[in-house]
């Protein structure tokens, strides 16, 4: 046994100094992390972007074993996700290469030691944690879309009625916003500016966003540009249809609810009062039970 943990620290060291020896090493970036590293520097902590070059040796190994459908898959959900703490493919690919091996040797560690749950806690750990992140940015992203947009349709239908442009509002607007619908509005601008059509930008804001407001907002857009229909009107329209959905799904999200609070009250606080009753009786009585049972 002493054998074996003796091995263990000394992979541990050599792991060390070979990750020190990567750190320093003047080794060629791919082209994805290289933006990453400088253009995201300031959108992910110091101890992230250490990993990130730990890794980035095997991102590329990393890519090949996940396949050109999962990787495009993963592309759509890093645009979906907002490209959290400057994340992109290759990024990806390091942190799950660094994160994956420290799983590997955690449940090693575990398994020697007899503990094989926290080993397997460890290892899935190390393997889900990167993907756990990029759900999470997804459903947050998302939300904060489908909460800023009626509120932006507004604005945008009052300075459109005032006399601007559609294109010159838009870009009026998303100057006063902040947050993940604000930037993708701008990412919108500049392909306009790139010469994309606008059909073609909006499409591909349709594509960059999981959500069905951003749907109704891009199919209700292109709809009134087909037929001729006022601007305005179709804002408005699209930002009461919005809060119209948004109630709708606020008394199906409460419906839900009710059967699952209770089931809690049910389960867990009736027994507990039923429990808290009896004691109560018991002490309050004073008659010994043990006595009355026995004899």
């Amino acid at each position: 046994m002493g054998l074996l943990l003796a091995a263990l620290l000394g992979l541990a060291v050599y792991g060390i100094f070979h990750g020190i020896r990567l750190y320093r090493a003047d080794a060629k970036l791919p082209r994805d992390l290289a933006v990453a590293l400088e253009v995201g520097s300031t959108r992910t902590s110091a101890m992230g972007s250490g990993i990130d070059r730990l890794g980035m040796r095997y991102a590329p190994s990393v890519l090949r074993m996940m396949g050109p459908k999962r990787v495009d898959a993963l592309r759509r959900r890093l645009d979906m996700a907002g490209n959290p703490g400057g994340m992109t493919v290759d990024r990806y690919a390091a942190r799950r290469a660094v994160y994956g091996s420290l799983g590997v040797m955690a449940a090693f560690a575990m398994l020697l030691r007899g503990q094989p749950v926290i080993g397997i806690l460890a290892l899935l750990y190390g393997l889900l944690w990167t993907d756990v992140i990029i759900r999470s940015a997804v459903r947050r992203r998302r939300s904060d879309i489908e909460r800023t947009l009626p509120d932006f349709l507004d604005v945008l239908a009052v300075v459109v009625s005032a006399g601007l442009g559609f294109r010159q509002a838009l870009e009026r607007v998303s100057e006063k916003y902040e947050g993940p619908w604000s930037d993708e509005l701008r990412i919108t601008l500049r392909q306009m500016d790139m010469g994309v059509s606008r059909r073609e930008a909006f499409d591909q804001l349709r594509k960059r966003n999981d959500s069905e407001q951003v749907s109704m907002f891009v199919t209700a857009l292109q709809q009134g540009e087909e037929l001729g229909a006022p601007i305005v009107d179709t804002l408005i329209q699209i930002a009461t249809d919005m809060r119209r959905t948004d109630a709708q799904n606020a008394r199906r999200n409460a419906a839900k609810a009710v059967p699952k609070s209770t089931l809690v009250v049910t389960m867990v606080m009736l027994p507990a009062t039923m429990i808290l009753i009896v004691m109560s009786f018991y002490y309050g009585s004073g008659v010994d039970f043990g006595a009355v049972l026995g004899g």
